[in-house]
Protein backbone atom coordinates (compact mmCIF):
# COMPACT_ATOMS: atom_id res chain seq x y z
CA UNK A 1 0.00 0.00 0.00
CA UNK A 2 1.55 3.71 -0.41
CA UNK A 3 0.59 6.47 0.94
CA UNK A 4 -0.72 9.90 -0.92
CA UNK A 5 -1.34 11.79 2.08
CA UNK A 6 2.49 12.72 2.57
CA UNK A 7 1.89 15.15 5.41
CA UNK A 8 1.98 12.28 7.92
CA UNK A 9 5.21 11.10 7.01
CA UNK A 10 8.39 12.30 9.04
CA UNK A 11 10.78 14.73 7.33
CA UNK A 12 14.49 15.74 7.81
CA UNK A 13 16.13 18.88 6.23
CA UNK A 14 18.58 19.53 7.84
CA UNK A 15 20.33 17.82 10.14
CA UNK A 16 22.64 19.66 13.56
CA UNK A 17 24.07 17.26 15.60
CA UNK A 18 26.52 19.48 18.03
CA UNK A 19 28.22 17.33 19.54
CA UNK A 20 29.87 15.93 16.55
CA UNK A 21 31.96 18.25 13.68
CA UNK A 22 30.07 18.70 10.69
CA UNK A 23 32.14 18.23 7.51
CA UNK A 24 29.87 18.82 4.78
CA UNK A 25 26.19 19.38 3.90
CA UNK A 26 25.54 18.37 0.66
CA UNK A 27 22.20 18.69 -1.84
CA UNK A 28 20.93 15.95 0.17
CA UNK A 29 23.95 14.35 2.62
CA UNK A 30 24.52 15.73 5.70
CA UNK A 31 28.42 14.59 6.82
CA UNK A 32 29.84 14.41 10.10
CA UNK A 33 33.46 13.40 11.85
CA UNK A 34 32.48 10.17 13.99
CA UNK A 35 36.37 9.62 14.99
CA UNK A 36 39.66 11.00 12.49
CA UNK A 37 38.88 7.61 10.13
CA UNK A 38 35.17 7.34 10.26
CA UNK A 39 32.05 9.65 8.46
CA UNK A 40 28.51 9.42 9.99
CA UNK A 41 26.49 9.74 6.24
CA UNK A 42 22.64 11.44 7.03
CA UNK A 43 20.59 11.06 4.00
CA UNK A 44 17.89 13.80 4.57
CA UNK A 45 14.63 14.18 2.47
CA UNK A 46 16.15 17.49 0.58
CA UNK A 47 15.48 17.82 -3.37
CA UNK A 48 17.63 19.45 -5.48
CA UNK A 49 16.68 20.27 -8.93
CA UNK A 50 19.08 22.81 -11.73
CA UNK A 51 21.40 22.85 -8.89
CA UNK A 52 19.29 24.66 -6.08
CA UNK A 53 17.86 22.78 -2.95
CA UNK A 54 13.99 23.40 -3.85
CA UNK A 55 11.56 24.43 -0.92
CA UNK A 56 9.69 21.49 0.11
CA UNK A 57 11.09 17.89 1.15
CA UNK A 58 10.21 14.83 -0.16
CA UNK A 59 8.94 12.81 2.92
CA UNK A 60 11.45 9.70 3.62
CA UNK A 61 13.19 10.35 0.49
CA UNK A 62 16.41 9.96 2.80
CA UNK A 63 15.61 6.78 4.19
CA UNK A 64 14.64 5.05 0.50
CA UNK A 65 18.22 6.46 -0.82
CA UNK A 66 20.16 5.23 2.17
CA UNK A 67 18.01 1.84 1.89
CA UNK A 68 18.80 1.48 -1.98
CA UNK A 69 22.27 2.30 -1.75
CA UNK A 70 22.87 -0.49 1.08
CA UNK A 71 20.77 -3.00 -1.18
CA UNK A 72 23.53 -2.62 -4.30
CA UNK A 73 26.33 -2.00 -1.71
CA UNK A 74 25.97 -5.43 -0.71
CA UNK A 75 24.95 -7.27 -4.37
CA UNK A 76 28.21 -5.18 -5.84
CA UNK A 77 30.76 -5.84 -3.01
CA UNK A 78 32.43 -8.92 -4.50
CA UNK A 79 33.35 -6.46 -7.60
CA UNK A 80 35.11 -3.77 -5.10
CA UNK A 81 34.54 -3.46 -1.50
CA UNK A 82 32.78 0.00 -0.65
CA UNK A 83 32.77 2.44 2.75
CA UNK A 84 30.39 0.72 4.63
CA UNK A 85 31.40 0.39 8.11
CA UNK A 86 27.82 0.26 9.68
CA UNK A 87 24.65 0.56 9.15
CA UNK A 88 22.32 -0.84 11.77
CA UNK A 89 21.83 2.12 14.33
CA UNK A 90 21.15 0.34 17.49
CA UNK A 91 25.27 -0.46 16.85
CA UNK A 92 26.47 2.83 16.07
CA UNK A 93 28.54 4.15 18.90
CA UNK A 94 26.93 5.19 22.34
CA UNK A 95 27.81 9.20 21.59
CA UNK A 96 25.17 8.70 18.79
CA UNK A 97 22.12 6.92 21.04
CA UNK A 98 20.20 10.16 21.98
CA UNK A 99 19.64 10.43 18.23
CA UNK A 100 18.66 6.99 17.33
CA UNK A 101 15.35 7.97 16.28
CA UNK A 102 16.47 11.25 13.48
CA UNK A 103 19.44 8.78 12.55
CA UNK A 104 17.85 5.06 11.95
CA UNK A 105 17.24 4.27 8.50
CA UNK A 106 18.57 6.92 6.76
CA UNK A 107 22.39 7.50 7.93
CA UNK A 108 25.67 4.92 7.99
CA UNK A 109 29.27 5.06 9.38
CA UNK A 110 31.86 4.71 6.80
CA UNK A 111 35.08 4.41 6.35
CA UNK A 112 36.92 7.98 5.88
CA UNK A 113 38.86 7.89 2.60
CA UNK A 114 40.33 10.24 0.04
CA UNK A 115 37.47 11.26 -2.71
CA UNK A 116 38.70 10.66 -6.23
CA UNK A 117 37.49 14.10 -7.72
CA UNK A 118 35.35 12.26 -10.55
CA UNK A 119 32.11 10.91 -10.94
CA UNK A 120 32.62 7.62 -12.86
CA UNK A 121 29.95 7.33 -15.49
CA UNK A 122 28.19 4.67 -17.04
CA UNK A 123 26.43 5.12 -19.98
CA UNK A 124 23.96 2.34 -21.56
CA UNK A 125 21.45 4.34 -23.39
CA UNK A 126 22.37 7.63 -25.33
CA UNK A 127 20.38 10.30 -23.65
CA UNK A 128 21.00 13.48 -20.98
CA UNK A 129 24.11 15.55 -21.56
CA UNK A 130 25.37 11.90 -23.64
CA UNK A 131 22.44 12.80 -26.25
CA UNK A 132 23.27 16.52 -26.06
CA UNK A 133 26.72 16.08 -27.40
CA UNK A 134 26.15 13.50 -29.41
CA UNK A 135 23.76 15.86 -31.36
CA UNK A 136 26.27 18.16 -31.83
CA UNK A 137 30.20 16.03 -32.13
CA UNK A 138 28.85 12.40 -32.86
CA UNK A 139 30.87 11.39 -30.36
CA UNK A 140 30.59 11.69 -26.63
CA UNK A 141 33.64 12.30 -24.27
CA UNK A 142 35.92 12.41 -27.73
CA UNK A 143 34.85 8.90 -28.77
CA UNK A 144 33.16 8.37 -31.89
CA UNK A 145 29.79 7.02 -31.73
CA UNK A 146 28.07 5.20 -34.48
CA UNK A 147 26.82 7.59 -36.90
CA UNK A 148 23.25 6.65 -36.74
CA UNK A 149 22.15 6.65 -33.17
CA UNK A 150 18.73 8.06 -32.18
CA UNK A 151 17.57 9.54 -28.75
CA UNK A 152 17.16 6.47 -26.05
CA UNK A 153 19.24 4.15 -28.13
CA UNK A 154 20.54 1.69 -27.16
CA UNK A 155 24.58 2.09 -26.89
CA UNK A 156 26.90 -0.53 -28.88
CA UNK A 157 28.42 -1.30 -25.32
CA UNK A 158 28.43 0.66 -22.03
CA UNK A 159 30.33 3.37 -22.18
CA UNK A 160 32.47 4.93 -19.60
CA UNK A 161 32.33 8.64 -19.31
CA UNK A 162 34.05 10.47 -16.34
CA UNK A 163 33.10 14.07 -15.18
CA UNK A 164 34.33 16.34 -13.33
CA UNK A 165 32.98 16.67 -9.67
CA UNK A 166 31.51 20.24 -9.11
CA UNK A 167 30.15 21.76 -5.48
CA UNK A 168 28.62 24.35 -7.40
CA UNK A 169 27.15 24.13 -10.83
CA UNK A 170 27.37 21.03 -12.99
CA UNK A 171 29.47 18.42 -14.05
CA UNK A 172 31.49 18.54 -17.29
CA UNK A 173 32.29 15.59 -19.39
CA UNK A 174 35.64 15.04 -19.78
CA UNK A 175 37.60 12.45 -21.86
CA UNK A 176 40.07 9.30 -20.35
CA UNK A 177 42.74 11.70 -21.83
CA UNK A 178 42.09 14.54 -19.23
CA UNK A 179 41.14 11.81 -16.27
CA UNK A 180 44.71 10.05 -16.90
CA UNK A 181 46.53 13.60 -16.80
CA UNK A 182 44.88 14.25 -12.99
CA UNK A 183 44.98 10.36 -11.53
CA UNK A 184 46.95 8.56 -13.95
CA UNK A 185 46.12 5.92 -16.27
CA UNK A 186 46.73 2.82 -14.08
CA UNK A 187 43.90 4.30 -11.56
CA UNK A 188 41.75 5.73 -14.39
CA UNK A 189 41.44 2.54 -16.28
CA UNK A 190 41.20 0.48 -12.89
CA UNK A 191 38.10 2.77 -12.17
CA UNK A 192 36.82 2.24 -15.86
CA UNK A 193 36.87 -1.34 -15.64
CA UNK A 194 35.21 -1.12 -11.97
CA UNK A 195 32.71 1.07 -12.55
CA UNK A 196 31.72 -0.89 -16.10
CA UNK A 197 31.15 -4.22 -14.15
CA UNK A 198 29.35 -3.10 -11.25
CA UNK A 199 26.96 -1.21 -14.11
CA UNK A 200 26.77 -4.90 -15.66
CA UNK A 201 25.94 -6.91 -13.13
CA UNK A 202 23.48 -3.78 -11.92
CA UNK A 203 21.39 -3.20 -15.38
CA UNK A 204 20.97 -7.03 -15.99
CA UNK A 205 19.52 -7.70 -12.53
CA UNK A 206 17.17 -4.87 -12.38
CA UNK A 207 16.32 -5.80 -16.57
CA UNK A 208 14.84 -8.59 -15.09
CA UNK A 209 12.75 -7.02 -13.20
CA UNK A 210 11.05 -4.19 -15.59
CA UNK A 211 13.82 -1.58 -15.10
CA UNK A 212 15.98 -0.19 -17.61
CA UNK A 213 19.08 1.51 -16.30
CA UNK A 214 19.94 4.33 -19.06
CA UNK A 215 22.73 5.71 -16.85
CA UNK A 216 24.33 6.12 -13.59
CA UNK A 217 27.54 7.56 -11.65
CA UNK A 218 29.69 6.00 -9.56
CA UNK A 219 32.20 7.74 -6.85
CA UNK A 220 35.35 6.30 -5.55
CA UNK A 221 37.93 7.10 -2.57
CA UNK A 222 41.13 5.99 -1.51
CA UNK A 223 42.26 4.70 1.16
CA UNK A 224 46.37 4.24 1.11
CA UNK A 225 46.07 2.27 -1.71
CA UNK A 226 43.24 0.57 -1.18
CA UNK A 227 39.84 1.59 -3.67
CA UNK A 228 36.59 1.61 -1.90
CA UNK A 229 32.98 2.54 -3.46
CA UNK A 230 31.57 5.30 -2.22
CA UNK A 231 28.42 7.86 -1.29
CA UNK A 232 25.36 6.36 -2.84
CA UNK A 233 24.83 3.64 -5.81
CA UNK A 234 22.39 3.43 -8.47
CA UNK A 235 19.63 5.48 -6.95
CA UNK A 236 16.83 7.57 -8.50
CA UNK A 237 19.35 10.52 -7.30
CA UNK A 238 22.19 8.95 -9.38
CA UNK A 239 20.62 7.08 -12.50
CA UNK A 240 17.99 7.49 -14.86
CA UNK A 241 15.74 4.35 -14.08
CA UNK A 242 13.34 3.78 -16.96
CA UNK A 243 10.13 1.56 -16.97
CA UNK A 244 10.95 -1.29 -19.46
CA UNK A 245 7.14 -2.06 -21.03
CA UNK A 246 7.49 2.03 -21.98
CA UNK A 247 10.96 2.02 -23.28
CA UNK A 248 10.60 2.98 -27.44
CA UNK A 249 13.28 3.89 -28.88
CA UNK A 250 13.83 7.69 -31.01
CA UNK A 251 11.93 9.64 -27.86
CA UNK A 252 13.00 10.48 -24.05
CA UNK A 253 11.51 7.96 -21.55
CA UNK A 254 9.63 8.20 -18.54
CA UNK A 255 11.47 7.77 -15.52
CA UNK A 256 11.68 6.81 -11.98
CA UNK A 257 12.90 9.98 -10.58
CA UNK A 258 12.69 13.75 -9.85
CA UNK A 259 10.90 14.09 -13.70
CA UNK A 260 7.91 15.57 -12.08
CA UNK A 261 9.10 18.05 -10.01
CA UNK A 262 11.75 19.02 -12.90
CA UNK A 263 8.32 19.64 -15.43
CA UNK A 264 6.87 21.41 -12.65
CA UNK A 265 9.97 23.95 -12.07
CA UNK A 266 9.81 24.34 -16.15
CA UNK A 267 6.47 25.71 -16.41
CA UNK A 268 6.46 28.12 -13.12
CA UNK A 269 7.97 31.14 -13.21
CA UNK A 270 11.08 30.68 -11.35
CA UNK A 271 14.33 31.81 -12.52
CA UNK A 272 16.55 28.95 -11.64
CA UNK A 273 18.21 31.25 -9.07
CA UNK A 274 17.53 30.75 -5.35
CA UNK A 275 15.58 30.85 -3.29
CA UNK A 276 13.72 28.17 -5.01
CA UNK A 277 10.00 27.62 -4.78
CA UNK A 278 8.20 25.32 -2.49
CA UNK A 279 6.60 22.69 -4.40
CA UNK A 280 2.69 21.54 -4.67
CA UNK A 281 1.55 18.48 -2.60
CA UNK A 282 0.65 16.67 -5.73
CA UNK A 283 4.40 17.02 -7.34
CA UNK A 284 5.63 15.44 -3.91
CA UNK A 285 3.08 12.81 -3.96
CA UNK A 286 3.95 11.60 -7.34
CA UNK A 287 7.86 12.15 -7.35
CA UNK A 288 7.76 9.97 -3.95
CA UNK A 289 5.29 7.19 -5.57
CA UNK A 290 7.73 6.86 -8.15
CA UNK A 291 10.75 6.06 -6.06
CA UNK A 292 8.85 3.58 -3.87
CA UNK A 293 7.91 1.81 -6.91
CA UNK A 294 11.62 1.58 -7.84
CA UNK A 295 12.92 0.16 -4.87
CA UNK A 296 9.72 -2.19 -4.74
CA UNK A 297 10.65 -3.33 -8.58
CA UNK A 298 14.43 -3.86 -7.39
CA UNK A 299 14.36 -4.62 -3.93
CA UNK A 300 11.39 -7.03 -4.12
CA UNK A 301 9.44 -5.49 -0.99
CA UNK A 302 8.09 -2.33 -0.43
CA UNK A 303 10.07 -0.11 1.96
CA UNK A 304 9.06 -0.29 5.27
CA UNK A 305 7.73 3.08 6.08
CA UNK A 306 8.05 2.57 9.82
CA UNK A 307 12.02 2.25 9.59
CA UNK A 308 12.78 5.81 11.06
CA UNK A 309 11.97 5.05 14.67
CA UNK A 310 13.65 2.74 16.48
CA UNK A 311 14.41 1.70 20.70
CA UNK A 312 18.32 0.40 21.28
CA UNK A 313 21.13 1.12 22.74
CA UNK A 314 24.48 1.87 20.90
CA UNK A 315 27.50 0.35 21.40
CA UNK A 316 31.06 2.20 21.45
CA UNK A 317 32.33 -0.97 18.64
CA UNK A 318 33.22 1.11 15.78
Amino acid sequence: MWFNDFMRFTTVVETNLSSLELVRRGKVRDVYAVSPDRLLIIATDRVSAFDCILGSPIPQKGILLNQLSLFWFDMTKEIVPNHIIESDVCRFPMSLVTHTDLLSGRSIIVRRTSVIPFECVVRGYLTGSGWKEYRTSGSIGGTRLPPSLVESDLLPEPFFSPATKADVGHDINVDEAYMEKKIGSDLTHRLKNLSIAIYAKAAAYALERGIIIADTKFEFGLDGDHLFLIDEVLTPDSSRFWPLNEYRRGRPQNSFDKQFVRDFLEVSRWNKKPPAPALPPDIISKTRSKYLEAYRLLVGRELSLGENSASCCGHDNI
